[in-house]
């Protein structure tokens, strides 16, 4: 390797590994911040909600749509359904609209279960469908606000199951305050449990809605609605121009809209809605693939009108710009996987001077920064020791959905639109273990990727071991181990499990 190509390679490498260092530091930025002000925040929702009910009868409440959007969902379309029924609110105040795009059975399901249920609840349960899917989610969700009576709209995706108390609390934190936009709550988990993947995922998502959606609530930055388990006042929604779907992630396009136009959003960390996880790995990947691409899409649509708002702070703006980019982080790690093994052969040839050791400082405790990340947010549910025993599951997962998400990331800066491929969805319980009926396509050409470069990152780390680079081999040895997991299991499913229907 020439001098000029040596140095270009290492510059490269130095650069990827200062903006991935960028990301991870903010991991630790953000749970400062969530614990810094959750105890109070949570404290406040409590009183808020105590204090609106001394002041208001049941006579008082406003009226709510609660609307469920849902395509080809026979697994688990009734579950979300009696839930929606049995939320303990008066029942002449709300209304139950199904935002139907099926073309399956869930259809004739849908049907037999509505007329069952205003037999035997007396809500209000309705179905709203159209001929197209136009726009998808958002276009589904648009056209059933033309039909909802509400002036408020509470919003739940297939696999989520009510609880009771939703719209009563979820009422008492937006009713009486017109700057708030929406109230989104946080997820559960109904199979946290079921396999390692769940177990990942459930890890991530609790950090999620610590780290992010809490850290930015309570500190008056930026946040987004999460597409689901949700409040909306209408009202909000139309003075932006309502729902658009021109990206994958709908619910994040309209947060920050609002947020430009000068709302607010709100957080309830402790008003939780059981979700069902994707318990395979395509359907996960295709999940992973969609909010990236969309997340990046937003970025693209928004960040020059957010960077330029005279409404938001700048520490507003920094976030945002942190929140829509973080997934180029995919793109900066397949980066990093290409040019370790080049750096570390030439890394002898290279006089780094007296600040190789600050450096290697620095790398290290921003490499450790995903930990702190997901131990700290589980410990908020007293979850820290499940949280920090399953980080190696956490490293697999994250390590091996770089390809599949830089490939969204890249469709995404091309302009490339794709279709709004939703999750499948099985029922599942941590008691109760499903598979969907439905199968979602995948890219042989990611799997082969995704397995080279674990093959690859294998050979790296026996480079690192030969070189006695004991505690950095566990880094690449961690990637490669994740990537050759998801290659083996994409390549395998195109192979041999060959979808009877698509999703």
């Amino acid at each position: 390797m020439n001098d000029f190509l040596m140095t270009t390679v290492f510059a490269v490498y130095a650069i990827t590994v200062l903006c991935l260092m960028i990301y991870g530091f903010h991991s630790y930025f953000m749970i400062i911040l969530f614990y810094i002000k959750q105890k109070k925040a949570r404290i406040s929702v409590v009183d808020t909600v105590s204090e609106f009910y001394k002041n208001t009868q049941d006579k008082d409440l406003p009226f709510i749509t609660v609307q469920l959007p849902v395509y080809n969902e026979s697994d688990v379309i009734k579950r979300l359904m009696l839930s929606a029924v049995e939320i303990d609110y008066p029942k002449d105040k709300f209304e139950v609209q199904i935002v139907d795009d099926s073309t399956d059975d869930t259809i004739q399901i849908i049907d037999d279960y509505v007329k069952e249920l205003k037999a035997s609840t007396n809500v209000d349960i309705y179905t709203v469908r159209r001929n197209n899917r136009d726009q998808f989610k958002a276009g589904g969700l648009s056209n059933g606000l033309k039909f909802a009576k509400g002036e408020f709209v509470a919003i739940f995706d297939a696999d989520f199951i009510i609880p009771k108390d939703f719209l009563r609390r979820s009422i008492a934190q937006i009713h009486n305050k017109p700057e708030i936009a929406c109230i989104q709550s946080r997820w559960g988990h109904l199979n946290r449990y079921e396999n390692w993947l769940t177990k990942a995922q459930s890890i991530a998502l609790d950090a999620h809605f610590a780290a992010s959606q809490g850290a930015r609530n309570y500190n008056n930055l930026c946040m987004n609605f999460n597409g689901t388990a949700g409040m909306w006042r209408i009202s909000a929604i139309d003075a932006v121009g309502g729902w658009s779907g021109d990206t994958l992630t709908e619910d994040m396009d309209l947060s920050y809209r609002v947020q430009l136009h000068g709302y607010k959003m709100a957080f309830d960390y402790d008003l939780v809605c059981p979700a069902e996880l994707p318990n395979g790995m395509m359907a996960f990947k295709t999940q992973q693939k969609r909010w990236a691409k969309g997340a990046v899409e937003t970025g693209i649509k928004l960040l020059p009108s957010i960077l330029k708002s005279k409404k938001l702070t700048f520490h507003q703006k920094f976030e945002a710009f942190m929140h829509l980019t973080n997934n180029f982080a995919a793109v900066l790690m397949i980066i990093l996987t290409v040019l370790t093994l080049p750096v570390l052969i030439a890394a002898p040839k290279i006089n780094y001077g007296v600040y190789l050791p600050y450096l290697w400082t620095l790398v290290v405790l921003a490499s450790l920064a995903p930990c702190a990340l997901y131990t700290g947010s589980g410990a908020a549910q007293k979850k820290g020791f499940f949280s920090f025993r399953n980080f190696p599951l956490m490293i697999a997962v994250g390590t091996g959905l770089c390809v599949n998400n830089a490939a969204a990331v890249i469709e995404a800066v091309m302009g490339k639109k794709s279709a709004f491929i939703r999750t499948p969805k099985s029922g599942s319980l941590d008691t109760v273990r499903k598979s969907s009926k439905y199968k979602v396509g995948n890219n042989l050409t990611i799997g082969i990727i995704e397995l080279a470069l674990g093959i690859y990152c294998f050979i790296t780390f026996v480079v690192y071991i030969f070189h006695y680079q004991y505690f950095f081999g566990f880094f690449i040895g961690a990637y490669a181990v994740g990537l050759f997991l998801f290659g083996i299991k994409t390549i395998s499913y195109i192979f041999f499990e060959s979808p009877k229907k698509t999703a």
